[in-house]
């Protein structure tokens, strides 16, 4: 018998490919990171075909590092950035444009179009979300307007669209010979065109934004035998069987299935989420309703989420834009050589502002500059960004759902800081508690397809795999905590209203 089951995670930096065992511990790992394309301010662009191509490297170095092959793995889980939009021809598999991620702000236009008079809710209590150039539905706009040839291609049926997890799906599966067009239901919740009850596309919703019903792929659950991999692959014959994004992933590692169950992902934005059961829950403080996950024929699970779109990227930044630092983990460093911020904030409002404002006329911002400040506390400044954004979405999550959250689960690579999980810990007053695996949201992919092939029988046996590692409590200064998120709220309200017509 198969001993092992692997997970695909697809991400907005790297792709890896991760092998777990029965009690969800990490057997080997396979990563390569791909070029963040940046043609304009603005724009976010990925290569969809570097994708394809280090998927399937990472496969291979996964497995031989590991010693295994094909036969000792039970099942696939693919877990992915979840609104990254890729569209491509059916015949031949070639995408007629790089994929437009999640961070790219160019259709605001067309967010605006759409709203017309009704404004950006336009849709929400149908879909969950607000129009954003954040969700996948205006990037498939701006493809087919925008790309010659593609609009009559789409409604010849000859193009199709997929987040990141339908991409990797088709290819594994197939791609043009018989490739499988999937996708799950956290996926599907996050393109603007799902609505939330009955879990299908809403055909006058995809009539107003101008996409063809023959382009998108058919809504599976979150852990079902999808297909098997194809020749082409080193895993050929093995099922593919779970697909959760990867906000809906970490949070099913994180073993909270139930109402009132939350965690935090820290990696290139943050993003929390509450899970809120099978109700379906309308924030009235800036969240999203999403869908957390679905096990077969069960029903689904909802969820609210605060989104965050720069936390680690904000780090990257100043590695790659400003060079203040040569590598992540310098960041850390510098901020410990500083007591405090020395008066400064960092609001990284780079692709203006997401939960809880939703404000895309906000740009970054550093204020409170003095000629005290040096690097030290740009670097300090840039971790509290973090924690403080955090706090916003989290006093949102209790004011939605009326019941404070007692501790924090916490995942994603920026909890390796112990820096900003402790500076966490008191701005929100709360525990924040970090799990013996980390890799939380490949956790979930393993762990949602090796409930479909019965590698694991139940929920319960996957909460016994769950173990703390550590836990940051808050200090008691709620004066001190209260001084700085006044000062924090005062240095966002400065971010806003910097784009107008004359701001390219």
């Amino acid at each position: 018998m198969a001993d092992y089951i692997i997970a695909l995670d697809q991400g907005t930096t790297s792709s890896r490919a991760i092998i777990f065992d029965k009690k969800g511990s990490i057997i080997s790992v396979g990563q390569k990171e791909h070029e963040q394309i940046m043609p304009r301010a603005g724009w976010v662009e990925h290569d969809p075909i570097e994708i394809r191509d280090n998927m399937r490297e990472v496969i291979g170095i996964a497995l031989g590092r590991a010693n295994l092959t094909r036969h000792d793995i039970a099942a696939i889980g693919i877990t992915n950035q979840r609104e990254t939009a890729v569209v491509w021809d059916k015949n031949t598999g070639i995408p007629v444009y790089n994929a437009i991620v999640w961070q790219d702000t160019r259709t605001q236009s067309i967010v605006d179009r759409l709203a017309g008079d009704e404004g950006v809710e336009k849709y929400k209590d149908i879909v969950g979300l607000p129009l954003a150039t954040y969700f996948s539905g205006t990037k498939i706009v701006w493809i087919l307007e925008n790309v010659e040839g593609a609009r009559e291609k789409a409604e010849a049926g000859d193009l199709i669209f997929g987040t990141t997890d339908s991409w990797v799906l088709w290819n594994l599966t197939g791609g043009p010979d018989g490739g499988v067009h999937a996708t799950d239901v956290t996926n599907a919740s996050r393109t603007l065109f799902m609505d939330l009850e009955t879990l299908e596309w809403r055909d006058d919703i995809l009539a107003d934004f101008g996409v063809p019903r023959s382009m998108m792929p058919e809504i599976r659950s979150s852990s079902e035998v999808y297909g098997e991999a194809r020749d082409t692959s080193l895993l050929r014959e093995t099922p593919v069987a779970g697909i959760l994004g990867d906000q809906q992933a970490a949070t099913f590692g994180q073993a909270a299935f139930d109402a009132g169950e939350s965690k935090n992902t820290y990696g290139t934005g943050n993003f929390l989420i509450f899970q809120t059961g099978t109700e379906i829950v309308k924030s009235e403080n800036g969240l999203l309703t999403t869908v957390g996950y679905k096990l077969g024929d069960e029903p689904a699970h909802y969820a609210l989420e605060g989104s965050i779109a720069v936390t680690g990227s904000l780090i990257q930044w100043l590695r790659d834009q400003l060079g203040i630092i040569s590598s992540a983990p310098e960041v850390e460093e510098l901020a410990a050589k500083v007591e405090d911020n020395g008066g400064v904030y960092f609001v990284p409002a780079f692709s203006g502002l997401f939960a809880p404002y939703w404000r895309p006329d906000a740009r970054g911002a550093i204020v409170g500059l003095t000629r005290y400040a040096n690097r030290n506390h740009i670097a300090r400044a840039a971790l509290e960004a973090t924690a403080f954004q955090t706090r916003e979405v989290l006093d949102a999550v209790n004011a939605d759902s009326g019941v404070d959250l007692t501790e924090l689960k916490v995942d994603g690579g920026m909890i390796a800081n112990d820096t900003l999980m402790q500076f966490q810990a008191d701005v929100l007053g709360v525990p924040v508690v970090r799990p013996v695996v980390a890799e939380t949201t490949a956790l979930g992919a393993a762990y949602a397809a090796g409930l479909a092939v019965g590698f694991w029988n139940s929920l319960d046996e996957l909460r016994a795999n769950w173990q703390e590692d550590r836990r940051w409590t808050p200090n008691d200064d709620v004066a001190e905590r209260d001084r700085q998120l006044r000062l924090w709220k005062k240095a966002v309200r400065k971010s806003m209203d910097w784009v107008d017509d004359d701001v390219r």
